[in-house]
């Protein structure tokens, strides 16, 4: 299982949320290449970006801050936020973007979104952000009434890079994973999963492992030190033997 740093921008600053709320705001540098320089000095071997203003504009809005950090590291990194063109996608991946993840347009234009896979196959990941089970889009400004489980189903067989699954419920709160849903979701598809929101603790990294996520993404127990990065990718790796 591999451990994935989130780097989280908005203004140019990483920072992290809790909930998905925009109110509730953390600062945690002004550079966001020097931690992603950071994160792989310790070993991270992927990183996900997330662009907070462009989930809620609907369009990319960091990309000055996404261009130093490839420039700063050799990582391969995953980026999602305001991603609703194809256009968008083809300029990221130019730009050196590995993967590319899709959320809000995946559930509201889902013929757009199979094309897309097709076009780029193994270079897009399904952005599943559930609220109480229920997909939740544009930024988690608002939910759907589709639960996240039946979509990921209805677009498994697509050639996706992997389905990032998200719960914001646990996301920021530092209250652990909800690992029924994700036990759900690795059970529905054979496409790889990854786990995000709630990473607290090595025992939530453990019991990811166990259950045979392909990743999981951790945020604010790294950035506030509760969670060793070198220690969780040991842990992890100590699970592939």
């Amino acid at each position: 299982m591999l451990i994935i740093p989130a780097i989280d921008l908005r203004g140019g600053r990483c920072v992290r949320l809790r909930q998905g709320n925009y109110d509730e705001e953390t600062v945690f540098g002004d550079d966001p290449a020097a931690m992603a320089a950071h994160w792989v000095s310790l070993g991270a071997g992927r990183l996900h970006l997330v662009d907070l203003d462009g989930a809620r504009a609907g369009r990319p809005g960091n990309l000055d801050s996404v261009r130093a950090i490839l420039q700063r590291v050799q990582a391969p990194c995953q980026f999602g936020g305001g991603v609703r063109k194809s256009e968008t996608v083809a300029e990221l991946l130019a730009l050196g973007v590995d993967r590319v993840v899709v959320g809000t347009r995946a559930l509201t234009e889902p013929e757009w979104f199979r094309q897309l896979c097709q076009a780029f196959p193994q270079r897009v990941c399904l952005g599943l952000d559930a609220r109480d089970g229920k997909v939740a889009v544009e930024g988690w400004t608002r939910t759907s009434t589709t639960a996240a489980v039946d979509l990921a189903r209805q677009l498994a067989e697509l050639p996706l890079a992997a389905i990032i699954y998200t719960d914001i419920s646990r996301d920021g709160m530092m209250g652990g994973v909800n690992l029924h849903a994700i036990r759900e979701l690795t059970q529905a598809v054979a496409t790889p999963v990854i786990a995000s929101g709630g990473v607290t603790t090595l025992e939530d990294v453990r019991a990811l492992a166990a259950l045979g996520v392909a990743g999981c993404i951790v945020g604010r127990a790294l950035y506030e030190g509760r969670i060793s990065l070198p220690e969780a990718i040991r842990l992890a790796e100590r699970r592939l033997v």
